[in-house]
This record gives structure tokens, sequence and C-alpha cells, in this order.
């Protein structure tokens, strides 16, 4: 979960003005950090609560995030492609709850067609890009999150990346300064703040791992590339909005906009976690998070 934080703030536009001061800098922290948290709290609640309660939780973003991205992409007018984009992120979310997630891909695969069809010539391209982007993460996080008795520590371990390399880089690059990491996608965002990220979430999931009796040393390693696709996933998503020329994906979160700026980055971590869990072992995909042992 993330927004542009890489030296940014949690949810800071990527064109808000620099803060001209240290006060400045932590203005708006307050409610940054009241809304993530608040977020961050029903998001663990339902991990803990179960498969099911966790499904419910990731159907309910991934349909707010499938109205976002209609948005960013066509408008917020209510159309064909959005209706579909919405439905098919719901449907796909559901046959994965009841442990159908291949079906829920072949949904997904066949909303990426429909919406294509329906805005053909008007942006299409990137009104199906959205259903895939949508719900394949969606999905891999229902899945994985199934897998007895790995499939917790296993999404727990993939929030714990996300959210730390976004806390760690945040502090550091305010901290630290120095040369921008992508200055046209992303001007707040330092190199001194990707490197804090990565160290933080390193660290932070050596501990995770002492703690769930798994090896500390390969967690870390695991963490550091999780966490450089989470940025990128960051990244993404920041061309995406300039790209369109709109500054948050929606204001459904305050000081953050929308839950696309909050979770571009688990979007990009859990997609890559779904395809190693298929390569590795579909058959239990929280295995995945042995892949550094």
């Amino acid at each position: 979960m993330t927004g542009d934080q890489t030296g940014g703030g949690p949810g800071t536009p990527d064109d808000a003005p620099e803060p001209a001061s240290d006060t400045g800098k932590f203005a708006d922290l307050k409610t940054r950090i009241l809304s993530a948290a608040a977020l961050g709290a029903v998001a663990i609640l339902a991990l803990f609560a179960g498969p099911v309660p966790f499904g419910v939780f990731v159907t309910a973003v991934a349909m707010i995030m499938s109205w976002e991205w209609s948005g960013i992409v066509r408008s917020k007018e209510v159309d064909v492609a959005m209706i579909v984009h919405v439905a098919v992120a719901g449907i796909a979310c559901v046959l994965a709850m009841f442990h159908a997630a291949a079906l829920g891909l072949a949904a997904i695969v066949a909303g990426t067609i429909l919406v294509f069809a329906v805005t053909f010539g008007g942006r299409s391209i990137t009104s199906a890009a959205g259903v895939l982007y949508t719900g394949l993460p969606a999905v891999a996080m229902i899945w994985i999150r199934q897998d007895a008795p790995m499939g917790l520590n296993a999404i727990l371990f993939l929030m714990i990346v996300v959210i730390a390399t976004d806390t760690f880089a945040f502090f550091t690059g305010r901290a630290l300064g120095g040369p921008k990491l992508m200055p046209a996608l992303s001007p707040k965002k330092t190199w001194s703040g990707l490197a804090g990220g990565l160290i933080g979430a390193a660290l932070v999931s050596a501990g995770f791992g002492s703690a769930v009796d798994l090896p500390a040393l390969p967690l870390a390693i695991g963490a550091v590339l999780l966490g450089l696709i989470s940025q990128a996933g960051d990244l993404a998503e920041s061309a995406l909005k300039r790209h369109f020329g709109v500054k948050d994906a929606s204001n459904l979160i305050p000081g953050h906009g929308g839950f696309m700026d909050r979770m571009d980055g688990i979007v990009a971590a859990a997609a890559v976690a779904g395809l190693l869990a298929a390569f590795l072992s579909p058959s239990a995909p929280a295995q995945f998070l042995r892949l550094w042992h």
C-alpha cells in the first residue's frame, strides 16, 4: 500500500509544491497517518479474521479501484466499460473466494477482451489494461490467503514489505534528500528514499522471519526484491496519472487520494507473488514465501 512516498509523503500528489520548511513538510502528516492507520487496521483485521473476510475486503477494494481506473482513463461518468470493469473485478474475486481462482482468471481475460471491444477506438488499450491491473493482484491475494497454514504469513509478508518500504522511504527521503529518482514521473522521489525504504523493508522482514520461524536472511533478500517491485508499481501508477493529467485517483481517502494511490505498491507485489506461486506450486501458492530459502 503506497502513495508517492520515496521521498514524498504517503499519498503526496506528484505535482504538489515542495514544502517551504520542515514544519510544512509534515503539516498534513497527521491526516495521512490516521487515514493509513484506519485502512491498515481494517486490512489486518480482515486478514486475521480468515480467508472469507479477507476475500470480501479485497473484493471491495478491487471494485473501487476498477471504478477509479475508469475515471482516470475515461471519465467519472458511468459507462458500459466501467460497469463491465467493476463487475468483472467482483466476479473474479468471488470465484477465487469459492476456490475457483482459475475461473476467476478466465473471467478477467474475458472482461479484458469485452472492455477492449466496447471502448474500441477510444482509449481501448488502457481501459482494457485496467481489468488486468485490478483483477489479477486481487485474485492472487485471495488465492494465496486460502493456502493453509502459510497463507496468512504469506500475505502478511507482502503487506509488511510494502508498508515498510513506503514508511522508511518517506522518512529517509525527507531527512536526507539528494538526487531525484525519476523526476519526470515523481518529482519528490529520491535515491536516498529508495535505499532507506529497501533497507528498512529488509530489516523488518528479517524480524518477521524470526517471529514466524522462517529464515531471516532469505526473507530480507525477498523483501528487497519485492520492495523494488512495489516502488515500480508506485511509479507506474504515477505515470498513468500524469499521462491523463490526473493528480489523484479519487478523493476517497483523506490525505492520500484514492485506493489506487494507496494500493499501487501492493498491486505490483501481489501480482508478482501470484506469478511466482503459479510457476512454483499452484497447489500450494503460499509456498512462494519459501522461494529464497
